[in-house]
């Protein structure tokens, strides 16, 4: 399934005019298989070892890119450090308080929330995110050791 989706990938750049660099196809394959939602540091420490040339400004360039033919999305959560997504549909996350650990879940409940808060309030929705904020089973696990 990761192999189609890096391929997915690829093809949707090539289809954007977006050149498919070593580094770019790197960055691309760790946001797919690790399915987590990584820093640009956190990225550029995982690929450093394949690219001792590479520098965390080419993660940024390269994520700013990705993200501006929407392949990446990239999450703020009041912290310093942005985080990229390569899920690009909606859906929501679940954020430990501890170790920082995002991961993402679906909710069919909150699929026409857009809709039900335009009804309510009046406005255009044009985006809404959810985050939920807890303790993950591997922090809980350790507290209680």
């Amino acid at each position: 399934m990761h192999k189609e989706n890096i391929q997915d990938a690829i093809s949707h750049l090539k289809n954007s005019g977006v050149r498919i660099t070593p580094q770019r196809h790197a960055i691309i394959e760790f946001l797919i298989e690790s399915g987590t939602h990584p820093t640009a540091d956190e990225i550029y420490k995982a690929l450093e070892g394949k690219f001792p040339n590479m520098s965390v400004a080419t993660v940024y360039n390269n994520l700013r890119v990705l993200r501006e033919v929407g392949m990446v999305k990239e999450l703020n959560f009041g912290d310093s450090s942005s985080r990229f997504d390569y899920i690009t549909t909606d859906h929501y996350h679940i954020i430990c308080e501890k170790c920082g650990d995002m991961n993402d879940f679906h909710y069919d409940g909150l699929e026409g929330i857009n809709q039900f808060v335009e009804n309510v309030t009046g406005f255009e929705v044009t985006n809404h995110r959810m985050e939920v904020y807890g303790i993950c089973p591997n922090c809980k696990e350790k507290n209680l050791s």
